[in-house]
This record gives C-alpha cells, structure tokens and sequence, in this order.
C-alpha cells in the first residue's frame, strides 16, 4: 500500500507539467475550430434554425394576423356553424391577407435593411434597428394611445417627446392589446345581425308551441342563406383590410 502512494506522489509532478502544454493545445485546437469556415457555417445554420422556430410568435406579435383571425373565429361563432370553415382553413387565408398587408412593410424592410445587410454596409445590429423601424412604425399607427401609455409608465422609461421615440418591447405588446380591442370591437358589430335572427326563430318557435325544436338548428339555414346573400366573406375581407392604417 504505501508502494503505491509513493508512485502517486512521484506521477503528481509530472501532471501538473503536462497540464498547461494540455490547455495550451486545447486553446490552439479551440481557436482553430472557432475560426474555421465550417464552425461560422453551422452557427449560421443553428441561428437560422432558431428564428425560423419564433416565426409563429413574430406572425402574432407584429402583424395583423392577430385581428385577422379573431374576427374570423368570431364569424364562425356567430354563425354557430361549428367547425365549418375548418381552423387551417381560417388561419391559412388570414396568412395571406396578412401577407397582403404587411407588403408594403416588408418591401421597407427589405430596402432599409436586408439589402445593405446583404450588401455589406450594415452589420447585424444596425441591419436590425433599421429593420424594425418600418415594422414600429406600422404598430404605432394601429395602436391605442391609452394601451401606449399604459405599458410607457409601467417599463419605467423616461416619458418620450414622441411616438416614434418608443422602444419597440413597448410598443408590441401596447399594438396587441390594441389589436384585441379592435377584433372584439369588429366581432361585436358582426354579432348583431346573426343574434337577431336567433331571436326572431326562437319567438316564431315559441309563439307556434315548439318547445322541444332547438332554435339553433332552425336559425342555422336562415343565417347561412344571410351571409350568402350579402356576399359576407367579401364584405368581412374588405372591412379587414380597410381597418389598417
């Protein structure tokens, strides 16, 4: 036993020489990884990964997917058709009409931003600044100014001279709650026709001694054969579209 605590102690030594010429090479073989093209290719690549998994969140957040698609379920409630249009079908048109509006933003972004970026004359930091100044100032023309400054006093920020002066993790939650404000506003409107249906169907029902006939179902024809007369998906999609500024 102590034979071998004797050769531990005389190998001791001869590790903590062997140690730093260890670091050293691995700080070499580090470097040398770091640099090489195929490590900037694969961090690129994990980067494009990674904003491509938070496109759901930007389409939300930013655009005006969100009141597009609420008004659209509320439609469908109001008309009680259940599941008819299907939800892929519902958000796959509101994809596009988001697309439709956002396009005059986008071609902004491309043109302050992606383009000098591509081009070599902006960096990262700067290609994102005059990228999201477009997108800033599509929110701040559809926001409320009390959903501004509510969300201004609780970030403890210096009140701004103006609008434009706002920081952005500001404005987007002030233009979403704003954008739930104007889809219930939008979906109370288109409510009214579709609930006075019902009642006329379930006074009818009620007045001929039909207790046991659900009013819903009879409604149903009546508020479908409604929307179709007055061409509803058209008018709603106009509406939609006039409602951004």
């Amino acid at each position: 036993m102590k034979k071998i605590w004797f050769f531990v102690f005389l190998l001791l030594p001869s590790f903590a020489l062997a140690a730093p010429q260890g670091q050293i090479a691995g700080q070499i073989n580090l470097n040398s990884i770091m640099n090489s093209p195929q490590f900037s290719s694969s961090i690129q690549m994990i980067i494009g990964i990674a904003l491509i998994s938070l496109v759901p969140f930007f389409l939300i957040s930013v655009t005006g997917f969100l009141r597009i698609i609420i008004v659209f379920s509320l439609v469908r409630t109001a008309i009680g058709t259940q599941q008819v249009p299907p939800t892929s079908v519902l958000v796959g048109i509101a994809v596009f009409m988001t697309i439709f509006v956002m396009n005059p933003v986008w071609q902004e972004v491309n043109k302050k931003a992606i383009e000098p970026y591509n081009q070599g004359k902006f960096s990262e930091m700067q290609a994102f600044k005059a990228g999201s100044e477009p997108l800033k100032m599509f929110m701040l023309r559809q926001v409320r100014e009390n959903d501004l400054a509510l969300f201004v006093k609780f970030s403890n920020i210096e009140p701004p001279k103006k609008a434009e002066d706002v920081p952005l993790y500001v404005v987007i939650p002030a233009f979403m709650i704003s954008e739930l404000k104007t889809s219930f506003q939008i979906g109370f409107l288109l409510f009214i026709p579709f609930i006075i249906i019902d009642l006329v169907v379930a006074n009818i029902l009620l007045s001929l001694g039909m207790f046991m006939l659900s009013p819903v179902m009879v409604s149903l024809p009546f508020k479908i054969l409604l929307f179709v007369l007055v061409d509803g998906w058209n008018l709603i999609t106009r509406g939609l579209l006039m409602s951004f500024r």
